[in-house]
């Protein structure tokens, strides 16, 4: 039988498990049967799937790994399901099934925290190996989050005696001196994002009693200046507005038996003028130095709101139409000279 020849596949499955495959007014099954290009009825609790073999064989697979991974959660998200697809259409199925094992920590409320893509997953495991990792890509794929996870949990397990969270304070569109109140509260805005990341995977008391012990820091980058980081896990958030001597001195930071993640979107430069990221720089900088670890995520990563993926992509497409335009422009002015 070859791979496009018509093909039948049966399961018998329970009625909970039916109800969250077919998810509210049908619209899940309808999109498995829309993108894997098969047909699927369901008879008192036997699905059947119709189609040609190989499509047939992704959405059986896809439905046994959906069906697995909702014993667990009691659901199956839109985001799980569009990647599930995607996975589905690379015959890479079985990643599914791994990034459900990897569960980093649960939040104070219970959700398991894990990554929930192939590229959050690289970049977990670089965290876990690698003494210093860098994570860059666009907004939503969880570079932070995952970031702060892993750092809480090294915390727990006292591989760790502390956390050190740092952000540079950009000044982006307003000048800090105009801002009101002291120093504290006007470079607090630019650390809320740290802060909600850690009240819900910590809970607000705990953070609190660890804030006031001095286990956990909140800072500017600047503060990191001449200071040693021994027994931390640090993390330096939006990296992408650091100036390379920013970068340096943060990295040269680092003592004994601490471990850095670095994240970033180089899209999202807030520098001014034609000052050179330090991400950017470091990136090439370091990309042979042993014990870095680096991992690129893109928008097959976002896990907002799927319309958060297409903005991503759409300016990602028209990044690189830009680029072809101009080496194009470039290449007919070197023809004409």
């Amino acid at each position: 039988m070859t791979e496009n020849a018509e093909s039948k596949y049966s399961l018998d499955i329970d009625a909970e498990s039916l109800k969250l495959l077919f998810g509210m007014y049908d619209s899940s099954i309808t999109k498995i049967e829309t993108e894997l290009s098969v047909d699927i009825t369901d008879r008192d609790g036997r699905l059947n799937i119709y189609g040609a073999e190989k499509d047939v064989k992704r959405a059986t697979r896809l439905i046994i790994d959906l069906i697995e991974s909702s014993k667990v959660e009691k659901k199956i998200d839109r985001q799980k399901l569009e990647y599930g697809i995607s996975l589905a259409r690379e015959d890479n199925q079985d990643m599914l099934v791994e990034l459900d094992k990897d569960v980093i920590c649960r939040t104070i409320q219970g959700k398991p925290i894990k990554p929930k893509t192939a590229g959050q997953k690289n970049y977990t495991d670089s965290i876990r190996d690698n003494m210093i990792t860098f994570g860059y890509g666009p907004a939503g794929t969880g570079k932070t989050y995952l970031a702060i996870a892993m750092a809480v949990t090294a915390f727990k397990a006292e591989e760790v005696g502390r956390i050190i969270l740092t952000r540079p304070a950009i000044e982006a569109g307003e000048k800090l001196g105009f801002l009101p109140g002291d120093l504290q509260s006007k470079v607090d805005p630019y650390l809320r994002p740290l802060y909600d990341a850690l009240y819900q995977i910590m809970g607000a008391d705990s953070f609190q009693k660890n804030m006031e012990k001095g286990l956990i820091e909140v800072a500017p980058l600047a503060y990191m200046r001449g200071r040693t980081l021994d027994n931390s896990y640090i993390i330096l958030d939006e990296a992408q507005n650091t100036t390379p001597g920013q970068m340096k001195m943060f990295l040269t930071r680092i003592g004994f038996c601490s471990k850095a993640v670095i994240t970033g979107d180089l899209t999202q430069k807030d520098l001014g003028g034609n000052t050179v990221s330090g991400l950017e720089e470091a990136l090439k900088v370091l990309k042979n130095v042993e014990g870095i670890g680096f991992a690129a995520l893109d928008s097959r990563d976002v896990v907002r709101h799927p319309l958060v993926m297409k903005i991503v992509q759409a300016y990602e497409n028209y990044e690189k139409r830009n680029k072809k335009e101009n080496n194009a422009r470039q290449n007919r002015r070197k023809h004409n000279n």
